[in-house]
């Protein structure tokens, strides 16, 4: 990727304003873009400022200016970025704008976010947003933190404004032990990790996984797992076979979006796909941000929506449909299920469906399989299998789909072999045969940004092993912190989310006393519109008290499975505490006015398993409260909840600290001061 245009200060200063104009209005007819007026105007006027400015500030005569700097994950560009040996700052200019509107300052802090966590050689550097509202009135500014390694508050000026705030900041960083190469910045990688939401709005324009994949060296590439993926859908094309393929990984490796990448691949030969999940949110977040966004770009709804049923369904409402139909056969010939090892035993589908108007008589993958089959020739099925993520009665992992196929010999089967053998729930039988394909697993977790260590960390603490979980956040800034306090929490989530990451608390569907403490409000995991606004519609800037930044409803683990937020707030409750012996979990159900113990093995798996999805939901940092309880209230129990806490404070989780604000200052008096110095 690259910039429209960029050279140093020195060649931007003695290159011809309208050679640069000419430069840029190419890109726009290159890049297919519609070319408009005003976008001209707006380059005459940042080129005419910035050729005021620049020669006033010391040393800028090596700094690179950039103009157009694409943003691929945020679908944008960046009107200017100007990098210093020791610092970069992002411009966003709204030539004769007199305010400083709030989707500006999302956009600016956007974009200068998105270069902290996937531009290489800007991690190490501060980054400093500025929103340039050439007619606004003089303001105020506050003086940037600036950090070895951070994004800075959006910094505000008008034209008139800009050259001494790029002076006072060039002053500030003239100074650094590891200065930039500012002729080298822009060749650095960018590496986007979208959310998934993200992802899939991306993989749905491009048909592509190429520019989704995490920076680190050791992550298996996604683009890989989906080549693989595609090549054995093509082989069983060509050959006209049927073929099932497992992919499987740990919790945020990118299943998902290899699955959404075949779900949404072009389908002009005739044999589309679609992607199938029992997860009644994921179907509808993910349906109407693809809604929304197509919209954007001149669509209509109606015709959009009614694609969008199609390429992703409900699984129950889509194997009903055909269970009930014997004799009719899907248009699809490939099929993606998500969460493919949470289908029903035989036993959970008869008990399931006895009061239903379709009656199921097997296994769901028995169904499943059954109903791909009446394809004559080519048929697909692509199982994304999810490890230590089974939260329900009755679902029957690997083992359910392997009974299945060993009876259904038409079926070729593909695997990594890290699922086949053990003779467990969680693996196909070691008597299926399988072509075993070591690109089909996915082991490295790229949901959590900047911390790869969180999933391993997970699992020891619900394991109970202290020793690895406190080895494993020595190693590392462990995502993680704990509250006592419901308030600190939500500033500690304001705090961290800013303009444009997304916060949100979550909670176990069985935290029944969470009531007490102020936070009863669940977001209805059944309701498509609800769901959807809390995880689409923004606090900020539109202050929408249904969306998840708002802080006002928990989501539960059925609600944000399959999906994430940047930063999460995971409110623990008394159903699944430290036993008093202090050795093991112990999880409970509320019942009637009081705590009752349960000691199904399977019923203990699932709640560990809740919380296992409840602490693997953030892209970013997971805050943990628990709550202090209270002494008069025996569902409340203080010692018990200590336990918990004291638990996860010896597994090597910090506490909260709050963030000290920034101090106010005037430009003027701040810059005689350091040129004082």
């Amino acid at each position: 990727m690259g910039a429209w245009w960029s050279g140093s200060v020195t060649t931007f200063l003695h290159t011809p304003p309208d050679q640069l104009c000419a430069a840029l209005s190419h890109k726009v007819v290159q890049n297919r873009f519609q070319g408009e007026p005003q976008q001209a105007r707006a380059w005459e006027a940042q080129i005419a400022l910035l050729r005021d400015i620049l020669p006033t500030i010391p040393g800028s005569q090596d700094w690179q200016v950039l103009f157009e700097f694409p943003i691929p994950r945020l679908g944008g560009r960046i009107d200017t970025v100007l990098v210093s040996p020791g610092a970069i700052y992002v411009l966003e200019f709204k030539i004769g704008s007199s305010s400083f509107d709030a989707s500006a300052l999302s956009q600016t802090e956007g974009y200068a976010l998105d270069l902290l966590d996937f531009h290489a050689a800007s991690r190490n550097h501060p980054l400093i947003p500025v929103l340039v509202a050439t007619d606004a009135p003089p303001r105020a500014q506050t003086t940037p933190l600036l950090l070895p390694l951070g994004v800075t508050e959006v910094q505000r000026v008008n034209a008139t404004g800009l050259k001494t705030l790029l002076t006072t900041l060039a002053v500030q960083t003239a100074h650094t032990e590891n200065p930039l190469i500012p002729a080298q910045w822009e060749h650095a990688p960018y590496d986007p990790v979208p959310s998934i939401v993200e992802a899939a709005r991306q993989i749905y324009a491009t048909h592509s996984v190429a520019d989704i994949h995490t920076a680190r060296a050791d992550a298996t590439n996604l683009t890989q797992t989906s080549t693989c993926i595609a090549s054995i859908l093509e082989t069983a094309r060509t050959e006209e076979r049927k073929v099932i393929v497992f992919v499987s990984g740990i919790p945020g490796a990118g299943k998902r979006l290899c699955g959404l990448k075949a779900a949404f691949a072009d389908g002009s030969d005739g044999t589309g796909a679609t992607f199938l999940t029992g997860n009644p949110t994921l179907v509808s977040v993910l349906r109407e941000a693809l809604t929304r966004d197509t919209v954007s770009r001149g669509q209509k709804r109606l015709l959009v929506e009614q694609r969008m049923e199609s390429t992703i369904q409900s699984l129950t409402k889509f194997r009903d449909h055909y269970v009930g139909r014997p004799a009719e056969c899907p248009p699809e010939h490939v099929m993606v299920i998500d969460e493919a090892q949470r289908c029903w035993t035989q036993a959970q589908a008869v008990r399931k469906s006895a009061s239903r108007h379709v009656k199921l008589t097997e296994s769901e993958p028995a169904h499943l399989l059954d109903i791909m089959g009446r394809h004559d020739g080519f048929a697909a099925i692509l199982c994304l299998i999810g490890h230590g993520q089974e939260i329900n009665d009755g679902e029957g992992g690997l083992a359910c789909w392997g009974e299945a196929l060993l009876s259904r010999p038409a079926w070729r089967v593909e695997a990594a072999p890290d699922v086949i053998g053990t003779g467990d729930l969680t693996h196909l039988p070691a008597t299926l045969k399988a072509g075993r394909q070591r690109f089909l697993h996915l082991g490295v977790a790229i949901r959590s940004l900047r911390e790869e260590t969180a999933p391993r960390w997970v699992n020891a603490v619900l394991n109970g092993d202290v020793e690895t979980a406190r080895r494993l956040a020595a190693q590392t800034d462990l995502p993680f912190r704990l509250t006592r306090s419901l308030n600190d929490l939500r500033a500690g989530l304001r705090h961290r989310s800013r303009l444009t990451y997304r916060c949100g608390l979550v909670a176990s569907s069985k935290a029944k006393r969470l009531r007490a403490e102020g936070l009863g409000c669940e977001v209805p995991h059944m309701d498509d519109k609800a769901v959807s606004q809390w995880f689409l519609n923004r606090w900020v800037p539109d202050r929408d008290i249904r969306a998840s930044d708002a802080l006002e409803t928990c989501a539960t683990e059925f609600a944000i499975q399959g999906l994430e937020l940047d930063f999460v707030g995971l409110c623990w409750d008394g159903d699944l505490i430290r036993a008093p012996s202090g050795d093991c979990w112990q999880p409970r159900r509320f019942s009637g006015t009081k705590w009752a113990k349960v000691s199904s093995a399977e019923a203990t798996l699932w709640r560990l398993n809740t919380y296992r999805v409840l602490l693997t939901r953030a892209r970013y940092e997971t805050l943990i409260w628990v709550p202090q309880g209270s002494a008069d209230d025996p569902t409340r129990d203080p010692e018990m909840l200590d336990r918990i806490a004291d638990f996860l404070m010896m597994c090597g989780v910090p506490l909260l600290e709050p963030a000290a604000p920034a101090r106010p200052f005037t430009l003027q008096t701040d810059l005689a001061d350091l040129l004082q110095d």
